[in-house]
Order: C-alpha cells, then sequence, then structure tokens
C-alpha cells in the first residue's frame, strides 16, 4: 500500500509540474515582452498645435509675416498658425491693451476674448465678447489679417 500511495503521489506531483509548466508557458507566450516606447518631450508636440481660426493659408501666411516682422515670430512663413505664431499674437495683443492673461501660443478663452475686443474695436466684429471663436470672430479675424497684408 505504502508504494501504491508513493507512486500516486509521484503521479500527481508530475501532472502537477507538467501543468504549472504549461500553464507558466502558456502566459509566457500570451504576454509579449514589452515594447521600447520612444519619448517625446512636450515641447515637440505643442508646436502640431495649428488654430488658423479660419484662415486661409495664405492669410497666414501673410498675418505670420507681420509677426515676423513686429512680433518676435521666429517659426516658418507656412501658413500653420501653431504655438509660435500665437504668442507673438498674445504679445500683440497685450501690448494694445488687450490682456490675454499669459504668452503662451494658447489659444483659450482669455486669448479669444482678447482677440474679439480688438477685432470689436477696430474690425467691425459685432458679436459678443464670450471667448468663443465662431463665425462672427473667424470673418473679423479675416478682415484683420487681410488688413495687416495690405
Amino acid at each position: 500500500m505504502r508504494a501504491l500511495t508513493k507512486a500516486l503521489v509521484s503521479v500527481t506531483t508530475a501532472v502537477g509540474i507538467a501543468v504549472g509548466g504549461l500553464a507558466t508557458a502558456g502566459t509566457a507566450m500570451a504576454a509579449p515582452a514589452p515594447a521600447q516606447q520612444q519619448t517625446t518631450s512636450a515641447e515637440a508636440v505643442a508646436p502640431l498645435a495649428v488654430v488658423n481660426l479660419g484662415l486661409s493659408k495664405e492669410q497666414a501666411k501673410n498675418l505670420q509675416r507681420i509677426l515676423k516682422r513686429d512680433w518676435r515670430y521666429t517659426g516658418e512663413i507656412d501658413g500653420l498658425l501653431g504655438t509660435g505664431s500665437w504668442k507673438a499674437m498674445q504679445r500683440y495683443l497685450v501690448l494694445y491693451g488687450y490682456p490675454s492673461n499669459q504668452i503662451d501660443g494658447k489659444v483659450g478663452p482669455n486669448t479669444i476674448t482678447a482677440l474679439q475686443s480688438m477685432l470689436k474695436q477696430h474690425y467691425r466684429y459685432t458679436g459678443e465678447i464670450d471667448g468663443i471663436a465662431g463665425s462672427g470672430t473667424k470673418a473679423a479675424f479675416k478682415r484683420f489679417a487681410d488688413d495687416m497684408a495690405s
């Protein structure tokens, strides 16, 4: 009887090891090794945010030329109003008394509010100063960009 018990324990142990080994192998096969990920800085991604507010590429290029000439825009004249273009535009707005809170290149409600205030005073914007760039804001911004180009 003792020999039978010993044999049964040996077989049970062998089956347990085999099953455990297969279970481990199954999970090892199912979970691939983690791939190395490339890290990218926030600055490298930030310039990709483009907000032309309805301007055509040509209108945006014309505005960028003025921003480069007068407002320390250092980027390319590419017709894509990104962070650098909006930092220069925010400097313009602040200098002329339209506070946009921060010179950060983000086109948020504060920048739109400052822009709307300037457009209302000089470029026939008739909508609310609400920080939302609707069709009236975009139309007045086009008039501004066209005027800057001439």
